[in-house]
């Protein structure tokens, strides 16, 4: 098993620039928190019916509603996905020790799913346009949605930036 410690980690070599990524990325963990749970959007229906939705009620309504691949689906991109990543961000800024066979593998593997991150950017972005075009509906976009977008473009920079730093 790989050494875990602080002493060969970036952030430890770094130690200014370190605080600045870890702040970042929890601001990016409280982002994703965020847009996980405030509203996406609010959908009127002839200026009567209403109805706001957030992305974990989304995934909510579509396992209940015998959507259970298209939940996973969503889940899995916007929930897990996201959240592994900055798990590992986390990991290979602060708690890996850069030399080891276990760094290596975590970098390979963030660049090969780093390919993957605005897919759920996407998606939500697909929801939006759809409900748009709903007859006689209107969707007004809500703050879950740009906190939940943030979150995933901060972490694309946060990725970029220690990339920076492991190509040293």
């Amino acid at each position: 098993m790989a050494a875990i410690g602080f002493r060969n980690s970036y952030a430890a070599r770094h130690p200014l620039t370190g605080v600045l990524v870890n702040l970042l990325l929890l601001l990016a963990c409280a982002l994703l928190a965020l847009g996980l749970k405030l509203p996406l959007v609010t959908v009127e229906k002839f200026y009567f019916f209403g109805n706001t939705v957030s992305l974990l009620s989304a995934i909510g309504q579509l396992w209940q509603g015998q959507e259970k691949s298209l939940a996973v689906l969503l889940g899995g991109f916007s929930v897990v996905f996201p959240a592994i990543k900055l798990l590992l961000l986390f990991l290979i800024w602060n708690l890996e020790d850069t030399q080891s066979m276990q760094h290596q593998r975590n970098l390979k593997w963030l660049a090969t799913y780093s390919k993957w991150s605005m897919l759920d950017v996407f998606v939500v972005a697909l929801l939006v346009v759809t409900v748009k075009l709903g007859a006689l509906a209107q969707a007004k976009v809500e703050f879950g949605l740009y906190a939940f977008a943030a979150s995933v473009i901060l972490t694309m920079l946060i990725s970029a930036w220690i990339g920076r730093y492991t190509a040293e």
